[in-house]
């Protein structure tokens, strides 16, 4: 896995960068545009992946709904962390608006003996259950990713490259973009660890040195109070059906 990959990903966030993004003034106006950079790539790939829209067509739907929901309605200033997961508000508003626009569309193409073209509607429907699949799915791993990057940076400042290899072989890169595991006699080799049993204590010490971090990737997008453990449970759970 290449920690310095780009991905179309949903970021972790905290509320109180959130709350700071609704608020009015300079500064509110400065963390809105940092939360709209961090968000766009992951709305877009929902309403290609998910809404199967075409891409043109999913930016302008998106740049609609930053547009007229975000900034002109203020959308973010009704997000508040009672209500659930920030990436949850924001799906639904999202969605709401699109079905909004095609439904204004498909009117607007209305025939003169009130048919709708077919060919012209465009097909929204999901390709999986669950409504925001293709959203979720690019939060999780954006998560992981971000917990891999803290992993790797930890082990490049501590001269730990070989613990980092050991578990993006073994681990990290099978998982998240299906590579081959590196063979144990190729890690031993490559690293000079004397020994199998070496390279697999390697490989117990990574997985809780990438525990720790994804711990901490988590309590920072739940902020205080957040249930860090659930939000995990739901990382499993997505990437399970993911492989399913």
């Amino acid at each position: 896995m290449n920690p310095d990959r780009q991905s179309n990903q949903f970021p972790t966030t905290r509320w109180t960068s959130v709350e700071r993004a609704g608020e009015h003034g300079t500064a509110g106006a400065a963390a809105l545009a940092r939360l709209l950079t961090l968000y766009l790539a992951p709305l877009r790939a929902h309403l290609v992946l998910q809404k199967r829209l075409p891409p043109d067509r999913a930016d302008d739907l998106l740049q609609g709904f930053i547009s007229d929901k975000v900034l002109e309605r203020e959308l973010v200033a009704g997000a508040a962390r009672e209500k659930g997961k920030f990436r949850t508000f924001l799906l639904v508003a999202l969605d709401r608006f699109v079905s909004n626009q095609l439904r204004d569309d498909q009117r607007k193409r209305r025939r003169p003996d009130g048919l709708v073209s077919l060919d012209d509607a465009p097909d929204t429907a999901d390709p999986a259950p669950g409504a925001g699949a293709a959203f979720d799915l690019c939060w999780a791993r954006q998560v992981l990713e971000q917990a891999a990057r803290r992993m790797f940076d930890d082990c490049n400042a501590s001269g730990r490259t070989d613990l980092w290899a050991v578990f993006d072989g073994r681990v990290l890169s099978p998982t998240l973009e299906g590579d081959e595991c590196v063979p144990y006699e190729l890690l031993v080799e490559r690293f000079a660890l004397g020994s199998v049993d070496a390279a697999s204590n390697l490989l117990v010490s990574g997985k809780r040195m990438f525990a720790r971090s994804l711990r901490r990737v988590v309590g920072e997008y739940t902020g205080e109070g957040g249930d860090a453990e659930r939000e995990i449970a739901d990382l499993r759970e997505i990437l399970s059906g993911a492989r399913a």
